[in-house]
């Protein structure tokens, strides 16, 4: 099963009670980001587009476990860079278990068989392997061949010690809607992994190559012909069907950044995990002083292709909360794959791009340079 029943009952407990309380904005995966480092260099990513000041530092092992106290979202991805070159990572994933939080690893898996004997298994700790689609189309995306064969050793290696594996998929507009099927087969038949997460490619500001991001209308027509071809077959996925119905052109939703705060080593990142237009130092002050307004596709320019799963995923889950029996009916028929659409949002009036990333890198470079060890260094 993609999403463990275990999971899909604390998560609703969670919510219910969020909404027993008349909590409006509550977060529900929290991105953390111990590192940038990574030992590939993607294309479609430019993570590792850092200086050396900023590719060198940590989150510590405390600074990983306050922020999940500090937040309290019930899920924790822990993204990066590569998050096994950490080399406190077991602990990180050791504390955060301990408090009961559903972890999902994201790695490419170069370093995971080496690895996995730091790790227990356990229901609440999910490998999320880095697979872009088969040998060609992967090993094409992380610009390095030899890297999809080395992945799939490492998935069976952690299946054959009882760990969770899922599979996590970004897709870009030269994706093939044949190819992406028998990819989602091989995952299913072959590998067996417990579920596979599946985006569409945000246009990363500082991504190398620019040219093969989906906008909106290309992203659903993607998914509703690869959905077409998975018709009957059970593809078990990471996500809500709502966030699938969705993909597929369905549904018109709104995103919810805060649903999905993201912890890094710059701080906490506004608005959200792919957007980094400034930084504060705590959880409250991320979800207090951010003008949520002035974010989201309709809202601002560099959202309006956007339709990840870390911005609309939880928006699928409160839809599916608060309307049961439209998502039972999305379950048990499967996501609709033709027919018209639902009305997009309206672009006319979002404010355009503005582009402050790089000045806030440059801030915090300066400012660590000019702090003394120890001392604790502001928020961009």
């Amino acid at each position: 099963m993609g999403i463990p029943i275990i999971q899909q009952v604390r998560v609703g407990a969670y919510i219910m009670k969020q909404r027993m309380k008349g909590v409006a904005r509550y977060p529900l995966v929290l991105m953390l980001e111990p590192l940038y480092r990574c030992n590939l260099a993607c294309s479609g990513c430019g993570k590792i587009d850092y200086p050396d000041e900023i590719l060198n530092r940590r989150l510590s092992v405390e600074e990983c476990l306050g922020a999940a106290d500090e937040c309290g979202a019930p899920i924790v991805s822990i993204p990066g860079g590569e998050p096994l070159l950490h080399k406190e990572i077991d602990k990180i994933v050791e504390g955060l278990v301990a408090r009961k939080k559903f972890v999902y690893l994201c790695t490419n898996a170069l370093l995971l068989e080496k690895k996995l004997d730091l790790f227990t298994p356990s229901p609440y700790l999910t490998f999320s392997v880095h697979l872009d689609g088969l040998k060609e189309e992967h090993d094409k995306s992380v610009c390095q061949d030899g890297v999809f064969d080395k992945a799939v050793k490492a998935i069976r290696a952690a299946k054959a010690k009882g760990f969770r594996v899922n599979v996590n998929c970004t897709l870009f507009n030269n994706a093939h809607a044949d190819r992406v099927a028998e990819f989602f087969d091989f995952c299913k038949n072959d590998l067996q992994v417990e579920g596979i997460t599946v985006s569409p490619g945000y246009a990363y500001e500082r991504a190398p190559d620019q040219q093969h991001f989906l906008n909106r209308r290309d992203t659903k027509e993607l998914f509703r012909d690869v959905l077409t071809r998975g018709k009957g077959k059970d593809w078990e996925f990471s996500q809500s069907s709502m966030f699938m119905d969705f993909l597929a052109g369905n549904q018109t939703y709104h995103c919810t950044p805060w649903s999905n705060p993201t912890r890094n080593v710059f701080g906490w990142q506004r608005p959200c995990y792919l957007l980094g237009e400034g930084y504060v130092d705590t959880f409250k002050e991320l979800m207090d002083t951010t003008v949520w307004e002035n974010y989201g596709t309709g809202n601002y320019e560099k959202c309006a292709d956007c339709m990840v799963h870390c911005g609309y995923e939880g928006t699928a889950v409160e839809d599916t909360v608060s309307n049961p029996l439209k998502a039972l009916r999305v379950a048990l028929r499967g996501v609709k794959t033709d027919g018209p659409m639902a009305p997009e949002l309206d672009l006319t009036k979002q404010r355009p791009a503005d582009y402050v990333f790089d000045n806030n890198v440059q801030k915090f470079v300066t400012e660590t340079a000019h702090t003394p060890k120890g001392e604790k260094v502001g928020a961009a």
